[in-house]
Order: C-alpha cells, then sequence, then structure tokens
C-alpha cells in the first residue's frame, strides 16, 4: 500500500456557493464545501496525473450566513425561445457570504494507468512518489501564491481574496453543528478519467465546525 501525504490549505472570501442539487433552478448552498469542491479547490493549486487528492476534513472558520442573490443567465441551458429572442434567464440563488474555511487532504499515487502522462509513466519507471513530488509541489505553490487554475468558491464569479497556508486567527467555529441526511460527494465515478455518476454522502455531520469526509 503506498504511503499517504498530507496537505492543507486556508480559504475566505465575500460569496461561496456549494450547490445542493436538491434545490432546483432556485438553487441553496450547503453549510461547506462538498468532497468534489474541496478536492477541486486544491487541484487548482497544483495537479498532476500521477497522484489523486483526497480531502478529509473541512473547518468551518465563520459562522454561516446565507444572502440572497440574483443573476442574469444567458447561457444554453435556457428555453430555446430564450435562446432565439436573445432573452436572458434570472436566476435566483442562496448563497454563503463571508466565508473562510480550512481544507485537509492526503494525497496518494494513482494506481492504475488510464490518461497517464509521460511524466506519470517516467516517475513509475523511476519509483519516483508521484504523491510525494504533489505535495511538495503544492507547499511550493501554496507559499508562493501560485496555482494551477483560479480558485473559486464554488461558482466561478466567486473568486476568494485569501488562498494560502493556515492563519493564526482562523479556528472552527465551535459553535456550528448540523446533520445533513445527504450531502453531494462527486460528479463523476473515479477521479480521474471517470465517467458521469454522481454519488452521495449520509448522515454527514458537522460537529464544532469541523466537517469530516466518509
Amino acid at each position: 500500500m503506498s504511503k499517504t501525504y498530507s496537505i492543507e490549505l486556508e480559504i475566505a472570501g465575500p460569496t461561496a456557493m456549494w450547490t445542493r442539487p436538491d434545490t432546483g433552478d432556485a438553487p441553496v448552498s450547503y453549510l461547506a464545501p462538498t468532497f468534489s469542491a474541496a478536492k477541486g479547490i486544491l487541484e487548482s493549486i497544483c495537479w498532476l496525473k500521477s497522484a489523486v487528492v483526497k480531502p478529509t476534513t473541512i473547518d468551518i472558520c465563520t459562522p454561516p450566513v446565507w444572502h440572497t442573490y440574483t443573476t442574469n443567465y444567458g447561457g444554453p441551458l435556457r428555453k430555446s425561445s430564450s435562446v432565439k429572442e436573445g432573452n436572458s434567464f434570472q436566476l435566483l440563488a442562496t448563497v454563503l457570504i463571508n466565508v473562510c474555511y480550512r481544507i485537509h487532504a492526503d494525497v496518494v499515487n494513482v494506481e492504475h494507468e488510464r490518461g497517464q502522462s509521460e511524466q506519470s509513466r517516467r516517475y513509475r519507471e523511476n519509483n519516483i512518489n508521484g504523491a510525494h513530488a504533489y505535495q511538495e509541489m503544492f507547499e511550493r505553490r501554496l507559499n508562493r501564491g501560485q496555482w494551477f487554475s483560479m480558485p473559486s468558491l464554488g461558482w466561478r464569479e466567486f473568486v476568494p481574496d485569501y488562498v494560502g497556508p493556515f492563519r493564526e486567527a482562523s479556528r472552527p467555529c465551535v459553535d456550528v453543528n448540523a446533520r445533513l441526511p445527504s450531502m453531494l460527494r462527486s460528479v463523476f465515478s473515479e477521479s480521474s478519467q471517470g465517467t458521469y455518476d454522481p454519488s452521495f454522502d449520509q448522515d454527514v455531520e458537522i460537529r464544532e465546525g469541523v466537517l469530516r469526509y466518509a
């Protein structure tokens, strides 16, 4: 069994949206990022085909405050008549404001060869640990303020105002306790080279500001 390496980061911003798929065309946010959203934030800092990132816990560092958000959608999912007439669809959502999270995760080696890069193949041939390489690259990029793609707080337009190492003042908000009957885990069947196959975690608990992923 390959060794596991740990990574962590803090992310904060004015607005976040972790969409609950059961809330339809007026979406409402979960209290905290889903497993796949947390994974996406971490991989926006560093992404390698030779390693898999597995979020383990989320620290919710600010009391949750929901806020009504309205925007005009002009994309291809509008009704055909709206597309032809050039009309936008007004989207109403319930988002979170003034958020701060600390994300903890483990990194392990990829065990299959599907979609692997030439660099990943060389890693295996030379017995180079892809997960360890990921950890070192991630920490270096995070400390320098570099990333693979722009991190976001759910929706792409919700950009953070801080992404980096843990700050001394940030702590889990111990007054935040909740139990979620169901929470989206991932949209795809595998962490790489997967197909569309949504999965959910059941009976998810947030205790004293900490959410632990299954």
